[in-house]
């Protein structure tokens, strides 16, 4: 029997182990004696969009990074292969479980291994500092403590099987508003004590191999290239030992970002390095003894990735194992948040007549858009999640729609010789060519496609490339196509134009914000019928669009889609009415990609229109309607208090569909923290007055006031406050007491009882309080936290330990350093920011102050 390619995967897997990366006796101080200086510019710079700089006169290898942070996507945008999708930062921060975290760690290991990847890029850890921020969904939590020890279980996780973990991005890449340009003000205190706080921690913990710079200027100076960060705090006063590269185009000088302690520009071909550096060298702009500081790192990742087993240049497979499947759906469960379950409405019970409603029921939003997002193995949506487990009858109701661009089409589509997706060929020349040679054919299906990386040995610096497949509606009606290009192109059905996205093109948010606005046009189809959909488009450089502020990405992009046109008040009324007939009801509603994506921030906190009205009225015909949100950061709520039960499902993942039912059936007890502050509307939140680039700076007026620090000091009620999560089962908090250790160490004790009969697990939060501090602190900050696992009725004793003097401290910007001022705090033992605590108090005896890790 033929092995199938999971087995053929494994058996690549397995025998990458035992090759070796490099070549006996790979030392890195004999290989900086021999580089000539040339060689030494070149290694500085990557190869390519995915590898660094091989130079095989003195066999040293190149190296492959890849995206992270949540699936290894491997080294192709167009026709990548299939990965394992994890769910969501945010999600992953609501698990608060530093052991699911390391075990994540330890699958993309496994994954980047398979696809033949040394480095990966994740995970990403900044700040949310408000709601609105497109790539929010992509960290990890609004608290510094939070996210770098998560952060640092996820680099172990990928380190203890020999993978190198890349944290990014450093640092204050907190918007995508002129992200390349814009400049972040921010104090120094809020700098040290939230924003360089998660680099530090996981730092601490894990000695990561990589970091990358990020886009965005901190006070004034690209942070690629200023050597305060870089030189000073990384290296300096941390003493990180490790590579710096930068983000994707983030490297914008050659002698400064050298002198700052830049090692490694990425993507290649160079723009700053190469010849340019060596001409800097020898005008004594760069000393050599700062280039060979920079070579030395990169061939000290060279040799650190060498302990991977994973060859140069490897082939890419798919793994998609039947564990890594379970695990998926285990992170996807637990990352879900029970905001609210009023009268007990969930669990549901599997035999009862059920209905799912809303946008988000049939589409899979498995993760946010951008470079965190990827072709996974597979992605179950919600109502096959549902449908699997019920034991009774299933209806469906659309309600309204959710998107923002029309649905991609391409799945719905077949080949002229039957097969699901369509035909996608390239030429060098345009349509109007008679007869023109095709390059090559590909079967693809997904109708969003990135051409960054696509390449062939024929092709010209312009060229051309024609989507062609056949599409059977299942309702007859009025449809509506949508084109979206970084390009030009035009859609026909059935030979006749439909759309053109040729001329008066206007700058969209698709691509990563190189592309076009979604140009529509609509046709009258008939259900069974089948219509012939041809797209011709042209490269980027067909077009005269100009984009300021932007990443250029190559030959370019295209996106076709289609949508039957609903009449969205008669929709609700049906989805309504089916709701007021059925034993239960579940409605799906939230964000996907398209709304929160890297490249542009979200302009409101908004779910989508109609999405609003679609809820109330459904929770008017049964108040006993679950509602389940997915989106990657805060949405408004303006039906929260009707809605009895309500769900924060996050972006799941490959088993995304699965893992909501395990919660709604019960299969799964809830057990998710909220990361961050869900505010009641966008004007309540700390950065409402101090969100987007104007007049190139963003001010961080907040200071270190930011998520749950900002609204307990300003008294600002919440819809959902950081930390908050229910169970279907109940736990009691008891018996506070501290015990001294050593080094500065106190044991934060109480004990954990589940006094409910079904087994969960709760998550004991630790908050340290001053009382009278020095200067103006936040009401309370988390320093601690431990989830933990009880059957029903069973107690257990908890320990969290806290280092005492870093618990206590703050940023003294006069003397730029560590202040633990003596004086009483108060030890806040809860299972979330708000609520009740268990109260003590520890005196610190002396101030100290410190420096470093």
């Amino acid at each position: 029997m033929a092995p199938s390619s999971q087995q053929r995967a494994s058996s690549r897997h397995d025998a990458s182990a035992r090759k070796n990366l490099l070549p006996d006796g790979f030392d890195v101080d004999t290989l900086l004696s021999e580089l000539t200086i040339e060689e030494k510019a070149a290694l500085l710079a990557g190869k390519d969009f995915w590898h660094t700089q091989d130079i095989p006169r003195l066999k040293i290898p190149s190296i492959r990074t890849s995206d992270g942070p949540n699936g290894i996507r491997g080294t192709h945008f167009f026709g990548s292969t299939p990965s394992a999708c994890l769910p969501c930062g945010t999600a992953i921060g609501a698990t608060f479980d530093t052991a699911l975290v390391r075990r994540i760690g330890n699958l993309l290991a496994d994954e980047a291994k398979a696809k033949g990847a040394h480095v990966v890029l994740g995970p990403t850890i900044n700040i949310q500092r408000g709601p609105l921020g497109g790539r929010g969904f992509e960290s990890y939590s609004e608290d510094p403590l939070l996210s770098g020890t998560l952060a640092g279980s996820y680099c172990n996780g990928l380190q203890e099987r020999d993978i190198v973990a890349c944290l990014k991005h450093f640092v204050c890449n907190d918007q995508e508003h002129e992200r390349m340009a814009v400049s972040s003000i921010v104090t120094d205190r809020a700098l040290r004590e939230i924003y360089l706080m998660p680099f530090m921690i996981a730092i601490e913990a894990s000695k990561s191999g990589a970091i990358m710079t990020a886009y965005n200027r901190v006070n004034g100076v690209h942070a690629s290239e200023k050597p305060e960060l870089l030189r000073d705090i990384l290296r300096g006063e941390w003493g990180w030992k490790g590579l710096v590269m930068s983000d994707w185009f983030g490297t914008y000088s050659t002698s400064e970002a050298i002198k700052a302690g830049l090692d490694l520009e990425m993507p290649g071909p160079t723009r700053w390095r190469g010849a340019a550096l060596a001409h800097a060298v020898s005008a004594n702009k760069v000393k050599v003894s700062e280039l060979d500081a920079r070579v030395r790192e990169v061939l000290n990742l060279i040799k650190t990735a060498g302990k991977s087993g994973v060859p140069e240049n490897a082939p890419e497979e798919e793994l998609d194992r039947e564990e890594d499947r379970s695990l998926l759906r285990e992170v996807a469960a637990n990352a879900a948040v029970l905001l609210k379950n009023d009268d007990a409405v969930l669990p549901l019970i599997k035999n009862k007549t059920i209905a799912v409603i809303g946008p988000n029921s049939k589409i899979t939003t498995y993760c946010g858009g951008g470079s965190a997002s990827l072709n996974a193995y597979r992605a179950v949506t919600p109502y096959d999640g549902i449908k699997a487990q019920a034991k009774g009858t299933v209806e469906f109701s659309q309600g309204a729609y959710g998107h923002k661009m029309l649905p991609q089409i391409g799945r719905d589509l077949v080949t002229s010789d039957g097969k699901s997706g369509f035909t996608i060929r390239t030429f060098n020349d345009p349509p109007s060519v008679h007869k023109r040679e095709m390059l090559e054919e590909r079967r693809l299906k997904d109708s969003i496609i990135f051409f960054v990386d696509y390449n062939h040995p024929n092709l010209n610096t312009i060229w051309y490339a024609e989507a062609d497949g056949f599409f059977t509606p299942s309702e007859s009606g009025l449809w509506d196509f949508g084109l979206s290009v970084t390009g030009t192109a035009e859609l026909f059905v059935d030979g006749k134009l439909l759309i053109s996205n040729v001329k008066h093109q206007k700058p969209g948010s698709s691509f990563l914000g190189t592309g076009t606005v979604e140009e529509m046009g609509h046709i009258e189809l008939k259900a069974g019928q089948s219509y012939r959909i041809t797209v011709q488009w042209g490269c980027a450089k067909t077009s005269t669009l100009k984009r300021a502020g932007t990443v250029d990405f190559g030959h370019g992009g295209l996106r076709f889609s289609a949508s039957k046109r609903i009449d969205t008040k008669n929709a609700i009324r049906e989805a309504a009415k089916l709701a007021s007939q059925v034993d239960q009801v579940v409605l799906f509603a939230g964000l996907s990609g398209e709304w929160e994506s890297e490249g542009e921030d979200r302009e409101t906190m908004d779910l989508p229109p109609h999405t609003d009205d679609l809820i109330s009225e459904v929770l008017d015909a049964n108040p006993n309607t679950v509602i389940v949100i997915q989106s990657g950061t805060p949405v408004t709520m303006p039906w929260i208090k009707k809605a009895k039960t309500v769900i924060q499902a996050w972006y799941g993942g490959n088993e995304t569909g699965h893992g909501i039912a395990d919660i709604i059936y019960g299969d799964v007890n809830p057990s998710g923290k909220l990361p961050l502050t869900f505010p009641k509307r966008v004007k309540d939140n700390p950065t409402y007055l101090n969100y987007r680039s104007e007049g190139g700076r963003v001010l961080y007026g907040e200071d270190v006031y930011v998520g749950y620090r900002y609204y307990e000091e300003m008294e600002i009620e919440p819809s959902f406050a950081f930390g908050h999560g229910l169970s279907y089962t109940t736990f009691n908090l008891s018996d506070l007491n501290l015990q001294q250790k050593e080094n500065n160490i106190i044991s934060v004790g109480c004990k954990l009882e589940n006094t409910g009969s079904r087994e969960g697990a709760e998550v004991v939060q630790v908050y340290v309080a001053p009382v009278s501090p020095p200067i103006k602190r936040p009401v309370k900050e988390l320093k601690g936290f431990i989830k933990k696992l009880l059957k029903g009725g069973e107690q257990a004793d908890v320990e969290i330990d806290v280092d005492l003097v870093k618990a206590t401290s703050f940023w003294e910007e006069k003397e730029s350093r560590w202040c633990s001022a003596a004086g009483e705090y108060k030890i806040m033992v809860g299972t979330s920011s708000a609520g009740e605590f268990l109260e003590t108090s520890v005196r610190v005896q002396k101030t100290r102050f410190w420096n470093g890790l």
